[in-house]
């Protein structure tokens, strides 16, 4: 059995507000996952009101991500370079803005630039709520703080489906944006009052913008890559030379990194094998879980006519599979170690892709996308704790940013690859894509769950 996870810094006097603190950046987080979700349901009917085709509906998911996900480093470093409070304020108006654009949105120009906005406004805020978390909380209380964290995340997953169909069944699908508005300003005022007075920041530097380009270029490429596959075919020079232009852009970026005086990431940090470990297992659950998301609700919609409402209440037993596997992962990592937790999370959200593929009721799919999802609210927890669980105060900033990167890259490659796989079922009527998509999902899990047991050290070194 492993030593239980504890950070590697001195014992320090608690904030006597952290824990009210991570409540209210837990919402802030909450809020900004479930807009990677929440437009699943209503996806079918914006693509009716505003004339859009499959490749700009999975846009509408992927834009957001990919700039989520690639200014998620810059996002990073300047929590540490400014200060996580004047981040996370920032961050929230400019998300609470972003947000009312995309529910105005009279054409598919305007709702993706809405939610490119979005996505800059996430990767300023979420970095820095993370930030705040690590630095608030020591030993035990930091794994359990990054239970919480984790189950809100993979929960928020799960009940942004269910939002998107009580708003969409209700007011319409504009709402599943601007709900966002007067919980963005709430959340402002009252992180103003409990948060602590920004400290001087250890060092001085510029923000990496070259840098944050090429990789946000670089996924950009590869996600239009595997979107494309869908309709022009996976085995095209096409194809080819697109994901040949993405590796050379991260080429290029990490020769950045290599020579720019403040360069956006140390790369040194990402091949320590906690964090490297944990990035690999973050995007690996974020990709499956966006391919359940994906898949499960538009199977229940299009190709079993459940409607917008039926379909978001289906997916409570999701939501509640989610924070359940998130919740005792958080409590049972000091005493289990990583390892095992992760490979036994991802062989059960393996287990869970196979159930609709090989019976066709509703019920199966509900249950099996529910027992895919405690999985995956397993391997998020194990991802954060592994990554994060020995990370120094000055580097928090940066190494939330690097998770959370991967998170978002997840969402974007698992909502590209889906969409092409399932092709053939969103714009039909069979299930063939729907299956392809589950195997594929599965497939990958069980391969990730082997490479765990490979990587994941038993306990994460001190940094």
């Amino acid at each position: 059995m492993s030593e239980p996870l504890s950070s590697a810094q001195p014992t320090r006097t608690p904030d006597p507000r952290r824990w009210k603190i991570l409540g209210l950046v837990g919402v802030a987080q909450l809020m900004l996952i479930l807009d990677v979700t929440v437009v699943a349901i209503a996806l079918p009917h914006i693509g009716a009101d505003l004339g859009l085709s499959r490749e700009a509906l999975t846009w509408v998911v992927s834009g957001y991500t990919l700039a989520f996900g690639g200014l998620l480093l810059l996002g990073g470093r300047a929590a540490d370079l400014f200060g996580a409070r004047r981040m996370v304020l920032a961050g929230l108006l400019l998300f609470a803005g972003a947000s009312l654009l995309a529910g105005l949105a009279a054409n598919g120009p305007m709702l993706l630039g809405g939610r490119v906005v979005q996505g800059l406004a996430a990767a300023i805020l979420s970095p820095a709520a993370l930030s705040l978390v690590v630095t608030l909380f020591d030993g035990e209380e930091r794994n359990k703080a990054l239970g919480i964290w984790s189950s809100l995340g993979g929960s928020g997953a799960a009940l942004g489906v269910l939002l998107g169909g009580l708003l969409t069944a209700g007011p319409g699908w504009p709402w599943v944006f601007i709900v966002n508005v007067p919980v963005g300003v709430l959340l402002f005022f009252a992180l103003r009052v409990h948060l602590p007075p920004a400290q001087p920041a250890p060092e001085r530097g510029r923000l990496d913008v070259l840098g944050a380009a090429l990789v946000t270029a670089a996924t950009g490429t590869l996600t239009y890559a595997l979107v494309r596959a869908g309709d022009q075919g996976w085995a095209t020079a096409a194809t080819a030379g697109l994901v040949l232009a993405a590796a050379v852009l991260y080429a290029l970026f990490v020769l950045r990194q290599r020579r720019a005086r403040t360069p956006l990431m140390d790369v040194t940090l990402l091949i320590r094998r906690p964090v490297a470990t944990g990035t690999v297992l973050i995007l690996v659950a974020t990709a499956l879980m966006i391919m359940v998301f994906f898949l499960g609700t538009f199977s229940l919609q299009d190709h079993r006519g459940h409607g917008a409402l039926a379909t978001g209440l289906l997916f409570l037993p999701v939501a509640a599979a989610t924070m359940a596997g998130a919740t005792l992962a958080g409590r049972v990592i000091g005493r289990t170690g990583p390892k095992a937790l992760g490979a036994g999370g991802l062989l059960l959200a393996a287990a869970g892709m196979t159930v609709p593929v090989l019976w066709e009721p509703t019920a199966a799919l509900v249950a099996g996308i529910s027992v895919a999802a405690a999985g995956t609210g397993v391997v998020f927890v194990v991802a954060s704790a592994t990554a994060l669980g020995q990370i120094a105060p000055h580097e928090a900033g940066l190494a939330s940013g690097i998770l959370s990167t991967f998170h978002e890259f997840g969402a974007s490659l698992g909502a590209a690859v889906v969409s092409s796989m399932a092709a053939v079922s969103i714009t039909g009527t069979d299930s063939e894509g729907f299956d392809r998509g589950f195997v594929a999902g599965a497939v990958a899990a069980a391969a990730a769950a082997l490479l765990t047991l490979v990587l994941t050290p038993r306990t994460p070194r001190s940094a």
